[in-house]
């Protein structure tokens, strides 16, 4: 008798999660409409009955979840983003989601593998503590202060959890893209000090902050997971709002000198019923 799935699933040993996390995968599928049209209306009907059991499935999973997107342009036509723990269970549904309509339904055009981290450049208790005392002549262990920094921890203790374990928005507007820090022979990101990286980001996430309420953001890490160093996806109610965030990010000295991109992924998030419409399904 041959093993049940569940019996054949990776032992708790084998797990393979971050130390702090999740993994992240960006997925884009083109549809190839003449083999979608060599099936009965019976057997369509399975194959998005199928889709839509796994999608339920996926995200009943615990420390995982799935967004569906109708994708803009040709670049693809539908695509997922997939949070979870354990790239066991990041490869397992990978590989569903590719077959889930029946074989070369699903054709990929682009992936991205990345994980959920936080800014080696965020303030500490330490710079943030000096910068109160400099900025409000605060007294080193005064009720005044240590107030201030309970507050301090609170909110970062909030605002860390949002970014290694966050609870993605349904807004309708998605925006995914790659980038890189730069290494060429006049401008060279790894070059700088630390210091001085951490000044620039700090006036790059300024910037960023006047979006809040406007736009979500999240950037995962991808050094060594794929081919550049980060992931950037954006969530809006509409395309001004992503077009300006980036438009002004480009001006400042992070972008204009240091960034380079890959390209952008435009899509919104919509239910399978209505992707199935919309894709003539």
């Amino acid at each position: 008798m041959s093993p049940s799935s569940t019996e054949i699933e990776s032992p708790q040993a084998e797990q393979v999660i971050p130390r702090e996390g999740w993994h992240v995968l960006h997925l884009f599928y083109q549809v190839e409409q003449s083999q979608w049209g060599l099936l009965s209306g019976e057997e369509q009907i399975e194959a998005k009955t199928a889709l839509t059991q796994l999608v339920q499935d996926i995200r009943s999973e615990e420390n995982t979840q799935l967004l569906v997107f109708s994708m803009l342009s040709p670049k693809a036509d539908i695509g997922f983003m997939l949070l979870t723990d354990c790239l066991h269970k990041a490869n397992r549904f990978e590989k569903q989601l590719s077959r889930s309509l029946g074989a070369d339904i699903l054709t990929p055009t682009y992936s991205y593998l990345s994980i959920t981290e936080l800014s080696e450049y965020t303030t500490t208790e330490d710079q943030y503590k000096a910068q109160v005392i400099a900025d409000d002549g605060l007294t080193d262990g005064s009720p005044e202060l240590e107030e201030k920094l309970e507050e301090f921890r609170r909110r970062m203790t909030k605002y860390n959890a949002d970014r290694l374990y966050p609870n993605m928005p349904d807004w309708p507007v998605f925006c995914f893209y790659p980038m890189s820090k730069r290494r060429g022979e006049t401008h060279n990101w790894y070059y700088l000090d630390y210091e001085t990286r951490r000044k620039l980001m700090m006036g790059h996430a300024k910037v960023g902050r006047t979006y809040a309420g406007r736009v979500r953001q999240l950037i995962t890490g991808s050094t060594g997971l794929d081919e550049m160093e980060w992931g950037v996806t954006l969530f809006s109610h509409n395309t001004q709002e992503i077009k300006e965030i980036v438009y002004e990010m480009r001006f400042d000295e992070v972008s204009s000198l240091y960034g380079e991109f890959g390209d952008f992924y435009i899509g919104l998030q919509v239910q399978l019923g209505e992707l199935f419409a919309r894709l003539g399904m």
